[in-house]
C-alpha cells in the first residue's frame, strides 16, 4: 500500500524531490529510500539528479509505474464502491465527511480534497 501511496503522490505532484516527497507523505528519509529503492528496482520509478541541487534526488515514475498504480486504483474503487453499496447516497456522503473529518483531526487537518475513504 505505501508504494502506491508513493506512486499517487509522483502521479499528483511531478518534480518533487526525495526530501518535499518524504515530507508531503509523512516518511522519514529512510523508510522513503527503501521505498523508492524497491520502486527503482522493479522498474516503477527512476531517480535524476536535480539540475538544481546535485545532491538531491527527483523520482519520477515510469509508465510501468502508472499502469500499476491505475490497477491498483481501479481495484481500491471496486472494493469501496462494493462496500458502500449498503448505505444510501446520503449515508456514503455523511460517512465520507465523517471519516474525512476523523483523518484531518489526526493529521493536523493537511488533507486534499476528494479521494477515497479507504
Amino acid at each position: 500500500m505505501r508504494e502506491w501511496i508513493v506512486l499517487s503522490a509522483l502521479i499528483a505532484e511531478p518534480g518533487r524531490t526525495q526530501l518535499a516527497l518524504g515530507h508531503a507523505l509523512g516518511l522519514d528519509k529512510t523508510t522513503l529510500t527503501s521505498l523508492l529503492d524497491r520502486l527503482e528496482t522493479d522498474g516503477l520509478i527512476v531517480r535524476s539528479l536535480d539540475p538544481h541541487d546535485r545532491r538531491a534526488r527527483i523520482p519520477e515514475i515510469t509508465t510501468a509505474g502508472r499502469q500499476i498504480q491505475t490497477r491498483v486504483t481501479r481495484g481500491r474503487d471496486h472494493a469501496e464502491a462494493e462496500l458502500l453499496d449498503a448505505f444510501s447516497t446520503h449515508e456514503q456522503r455523511l460517512l465520507r465527511d465523517l471519516l474525512t473529518r476523523l483523518a484531518a483531526s489526526q493529521s493536523g487537518g493537511c488533507l486534499p480534497a476528494g479521494g477515497s475513504c479507504i
